[in-house]
This record gives C-alpha cells, sequence and structure tokens, in this order.
C-alpha cells in the first residue's frame, strides 16, 4: 500500500501553526530580514497577522503520522511576533535622520520595497495601522507620509516590556517572588530578541535605569532561553518560502534561510510554549 507521503521530495515534518481562514485556506511564508540580526529569517503571515518559527526537539523521540513514523520527533510552532519590531529597521532607515534633521517624510510602498525581499510587500495591508503608533504621519491628497518618532517608538518599547513583565508576574511562584527590578529585566532580555543594541535598546535600558551590559550577559549565560544559540536545525527540515496550507508547501525562492535555534533536553511540554527564561529559579 502506498504512503501518503512517498511522493514528497523531502521527509515530513510536524509543524503546529493556524490553520489559515477563507476559501483558499492557504498562508504566506515571508522571506524577510531579522529585526536584530539582520540575516535572512522566514517568518508565516496569515489572516493579516504575522508568526515567527521556532523548533523544539526532544532528544529521544518520534512521530506517528498515520501509518507513517517520521524518525525526526523535533516540532516546529509558530508564535505571533509584533510587526512593529520587524518594520522597524526599514522605517529608520527610510527617514534618513542626520543629527539634528529628524528625516523626511516616505510612503509605504516606498519604504517596504527592499530589493531582494519580496515578502515586505505582504505586509502592506498591515504595516500602516501598526506604524502609525510609532510614527509622525502626513495625509496630503489622500495619501499618508511616515516618519519614524523616537519618542513614540520609546513609548512604545516601554508598554512593551510593562506589559511583559505583567504576564511574567503571572507564569508562576518562582516568577511571582522576584522583584520588580527582576522581572523587569527578564521583560527586556524578551524585547532584545528582535532589537538592536543601537540604538533602541541602548535608549530603553536607559529610561528603564538598566544596565545594558548586565541584560546582554544575562542573555547570554542563560542556557534555558529559546533564544540560546545550539545546534542548527538541520537544513532539509526548513521551511521553504511560498504558500502554505492544507499541510502542502510550495517553494518560490530557492535562497537559504537563517537557521531556527533548537532546545533540547526538556522535559515539560509547558517550556515549548513558552519564551521566557529562568535565570535565578
Amino acid at each position: 500500500m502506498a504512503l501518503w507521503c512517498e511522493n514528497m521530495s523531502l521527509p515530513p515534518r510536524v509543524l503546529v501553526a493556524p490553520r489559515p481562514s477563507g476559501a483558499n485556506g492557504q498562508g504566506n511564508i515571508l522571506l524577510l530580514r531579522h529585526p536584530k540580526l539582520e540575516e535572512e529569517t522566514q517568518y508565516l503571515f496569515t489572516d493579516g497577522q504575522l508568526h515567527e518559527f521556532n523548533w523544539f526537539k526532544e532528544r529521544y523521540g518520534s512521530w506517528f503520522l498515520g501509518d507513517y513514523v517520521c524518525e525526526d520527533g523535533s516540532v516546529y510552532y509558530c508564535t505571533l511576533v509584533d510587526p512593529i519590531f520587524i518594520l522597524l529597521p526599514l522605517f529608520e532607515a527610510a527617514r534618513m535622520s542626520n543629527g539634528k534633521d529628524l528625516g523626511k517624510f516616505r510612503q509605504l510602498d516606498e519604504i517596504l520595497y527592499i530589493e531582494g525581499y519580496p515578502g515586505y510587500q505582504h505586509l502592506m495591508s498591515i504595516a500602516g495601522k501598526h506604524m502609525e503608533l510609532v510614527c509622525e504621519v502626513k495625509e496630503v491628497a489622500n495619501m499618508k507620509f511616515f516618519r519614524l518618532d523616537d519618542s513614540k517608538v520609546l513609548t512604545w518599547l516601554c508598554c512593551k516590556v510593562h506589559s511583559i513583565k505583567e504576564a511574567i508576574s503571572k507564569l508562576g511562584k518562582n516568577y511571582a517572588a522576584q522583584g520588580e527590578r527582576e522581572l523587569l529585566k527578564e521583560a527586556v532580555q524578551i524585547i532584545r530578541e528582535n532589537l538592536k543594541d543601537e540604538p533602541w535598546l541602548t535608549v530603553l535600558c536607559k529610561k528603564l535605569q538598566l544596565d545594558i551590559n548586565e541584560i546582554n550577559d544575562m542573555a547570554k549565560t542563560n542556557n534555558t532561553s529559546f533564544c540560546a544559540d545550539s545546534s542548527p536545525v538541520p537544513a532539509p527540515a526548513r521551511p521553504s518560502e511560498g504558500s502554505v496550507g492544507n499541510g502542502s508547501a510550495k517553494s518560490s525562492k530557492g535562497r537559504p534561510a537563517k537557521k531556527l535555534k533548537p532546545e533540547v533536553g526538556s522535559k515539560n511540554i509547558k517550556d515549548m510554549f513558552r519564551r521566557v527564561t529562568r535565570s535565578g529559579t
């Protein structure tokens, strides 16, 4: 009896992701620049929401997929990422500020046109409403022009940090027992995953009266964070850019993408979906 996966060019993998709605039931895998590392990174865009790919693998394990046994027991899963993080470097570069000059106002189609990265064009439908939170906006003849506003960015980052801090404090007794300053450090460590040190992480730490060197050192020494460097995802297992839906994927670009980072050895399934560190516990 023929297996359902026998005609696949690569072995099947397990992906936990939201099912796209709509008639075609498809989402898009976009190749974008990582906002901190500037490496090519894949994201899932579906139903107006952007997700990042994560990878988890137990030391031993397999998947039973119907009548097929997948020896690789790893799992991909998608988590939401705020598009502002992804678009912040583009808007920073687009305003072309210099010293006291605040820079230029630009239209979205100009800002999101990045040579070699057509994936940004898919974000046109959501970029405006999100970036209005951190930009000055001028409307001329029914056309909107955007310029990044440093004070708005800092306010938005502070709101993000405090929201994450409140969420962390509710995760369990170990976190609830931590002081305000320790929780603040934990929250900033999560923010820094998608934030360059200069200028944003530096000004954020200054605003919150934290030592940026201490924040970076905590991230380097924390081996249980999902962001910690470990062995890379095997190259054949990475998703390809294109459309996804109903169990199929279609590649539209052949360039290699940034390798995802795995976490090995955890025994608690809740840890697969937790994006916080455990320093001091």
